[in-house]
């Protein structure tokens, strides 16, 4: 169900930052192709993102021959001072777990 489907808008949660860091988390394999799929948004986007999430700390690449692996700093803290104090890692664990560790804890998410 897309977002317009529940509020007649088109907004998401997440920003774009927080797609593509999401799916890094996922996949921290992937290509920025990839990457640009999962978010949603052009490969040129994709690109500037990861780019600002590298220079702000909240990820590292390593080249591993020709592809890129991304790692990502769960202890990068959130930039809004609404989230002031709280880092990234909990938040990226709780939306990259699977379903199946989900159903396996279900207290755990209370």
């Amino acid at each position: 169900m897309s977002a317009s489907d529940q509020s007649g808008g088109s907004w998401t949660l997440l920003t774009g930052h927080g797609h593509v860091l999401v799916e890094i988390a996922r996949n921290p394999d992937a290509r920025i192709r990839d990457i640009s799929t999962a978010a949603g948004i052009t490969e040129r986007t994709a690109q500037a993102i990861v780019t600002d999430l590298e220079a702000a700390g909240y990820i590292t690449r390593t080249r591993v021959g020709r592809r890129t692996r991304y790692t990502v700093n769960p202890r990068s803290l959130f930039r809004h001072s609404a989230q002031q104090g709280h880092q990234v890692g909990p938040f990226l664990d709780l939306l990259t777990r699977t379903a199946a560790s989900a159903q396996a804890e279900p207290d755990a998410a209370r």
